[in-house]
Parts: C-alpha cells; structure tokens; sequence
C-alpha cells in the first residue's frame, strides 16, 4: 500500500470530519476533505500527532473491507 505522512499538518486549514465508519463512542478515526489526490487521516484523540495520508484508491481499498 502506498501510504504517505504529512508533515506539520496544519489542522485549521483542513476539514476534519468523523468518518462514517468510526464508532461514534470517543474513539473516532478523521478524514480531511479537499487535499488533492489524498485522504488525510488522524486519531481524534490525539490530532497533533502525525498524520497519514492514502491515495483515494487505496482508501477506497481500505473501506471495502469494512463492510
């Protein structure tokens, strides 16, 4: 898989959201819309720490799997 990490993301200049697939007890995966080519992703629980970002085909991939 074809993972990239964005350094120092810049959290104001992105659309966090909840994805559709986190729990919805606390423990939420993010999702940022509107970064070209890339689904930005990061641990509510901890947003400052490093974020992982994945071509959309692999995300696609990724979510397949969940359902």
């Amino acid at each position: 898989m074809n993972v990239k990490y964005l350094e120092n993301p810049d959290p104001a200049r992105l659309a966090w959201r909840a994805s559709s697939y986190s729990g919805g007890q606390g423990e939420c995966v993010q999702v940022a819309d509107g970064v070209p080519d890339l689904i930005p992703v990061r641990d509510s629980k901890r947003p400052t720490v490093q974020v992982i970002a994945f071509p959309h085909a692999a995300w696609r991939a990724f979510v397949a799997t969940l359902g």
